[in-house]
């Protein structure tokens, strides 16, 4: 292979990168610290893309590649680390993006994730999703769910991960790890076996469709926690987008239904944090209790933003909530509070009083 992959992966590792993207007509590029940065290897062609491809696939990959035009996939190397992959076809040619996988799953503190994210782990039953738009940290969230789990309680875990991100090794549980893919045909396939398998907790690496989510209300009603991530941009949309599942003639049913089961909602964006050292996430977290419950079985969503800032002593809070507590930490910029906010007028009435020198610190209230 002409294109040296391992030495653009152990640049790409050197320079603390968390993604590399290789496309036809421009050198690997590397996204450092949420800014894409030109490497100093060549420009790349047609041919190089797919050699670089194919090399990283295992043949099952390659067909399925050959079949859709696109997929996901694990690739480890030794002493180096494991990379999520993604091959595409745009305007013809093959374009890559690896993003890199840390061996250790973060903490709750190390994310920068509320608390109640401690309560939200430790459910007895029901459906608890994590939502937000693509490369928001979802997958890194649930990660730490399971491993904040597996030090604390003596339970048995499935997961059905599409790759599988992050290994855990058994702690107080026990954990088992299928990859769609490679251990399982498809989500729905390993869902119409999960049951049998005796779990006590069930995370389902993206609730994708109607078939999904009805085995993820039929295990919450049969005793079961499932975890799951869904893209959604607030906790608002989450019902919405669970209801475009169904036709609409079921929707009052599935209201009823998720009103019992599910237990909570947390949906997150990233932000370049204020001191360069990475990123932090903004979250938004509606735990379900007899009111949420009210307004999801009445299709009165709009109202929930509404009722979360009335329950901030039961964890909840709504994203300008989170934006004003990490202004005023100093984690911030004002500026990318604002940008970041659905609703920048009400986020800029909640940062009066904040007062910021010429760098955007905190001088007093």
């Amino acid at each position: 292979m002409e294109v040296d992959l391992l030495g653009v992966i152990r640049t790409m590792v050197e320079k603390g990168a968390s993604d590399a993207h290789f496309k036809v007509g421009r050198p690997p590029i590397f996204r450092v610290k949420k800014e894409l940065i030109s490497s100093e290897y060549p420009e790349l062609n047609g041919k190089d893309l797919e050699k670089i491809a194919y090399f990283m696939m295992k043949e099952r990959h390659r067909r399925e590649f050959e079949a859709r035009n696109e997929i996901d996939f694990s690739y480890q190397l030794p002493e180096i680390g494991r990379f999520r992959v993604n091959v595409f076809r745009q305007r013809g040619d093959v374009g890559i993006v690896m993003r890199l996988v840390k061996d250790n799953v973060p903490s709750f503190h190390d994310l920068g994730l509320p608390l109640v994210f401690e309560k939200l782990s430790l459910y007895d039953r029901g459906i608890v999703l994590v939502t937000g738009a693509s490369s928001m940290g979802k997958s890194t969230t649930l990660a730490s769910m399971i491993d904040f789990i597996n030090h604390r309680r003596k339970s048995h875990i499935m997961t059905i991960e599409d790759p599988i991100e992050y290994l855990h090794e058994d702690d107080l549980s026990i954990i088992n790890q299928r990859e769609v893919g490679l251990d399982t045909e498809s989500f729905n396939q390993a869902l119409r076996y999960v049951i049998r398998q005796d779990p006590d907790i069930i995370l389902i690496g993206e609730m994708r469709d109607a078939e999904t989510f009805q085995t993820a209300l039929s295990a919450s009603e049969t005793g079961h926690l499932v975890f799951s991530t869904l893209h959604a941009s607030d906790s608002v949309q989450v019902v919405d987008r669970v209801l475009d599942f169904f036709p609409a003639s079921q929707h009052a049913m599935i209201r009823m239904q998720l009103s019992f089961n599910l237990r909570a909602v947390s949906c997150q964006r990233l932000m370049p944090r204020l001191d360069g050292e990475g990123v932090i996430p903004a979250v938004e977290v509606l735990t379900v209790n007899p009111s949420v419950m009210k307004l999801i079985r009445q299709g009165k969503t709009e109202r929930l933003h509404s009722l979360i800032q009335g329950f901030t002593q039961e964890g909840m809070q709504t994203f300008n909530q989170s934006l004003v507590e990490l202004v005023k930490q100093g984690l911030i910029t004002q500026e990318t509070a604002m940008v970041n906010s659905s609703n920048p007028d009400a986020l800029e009435m909640n940062l009066k009083g904040i007062y910021l020198d010429e760098d955007n610190r905190i001088l007093g209230e």
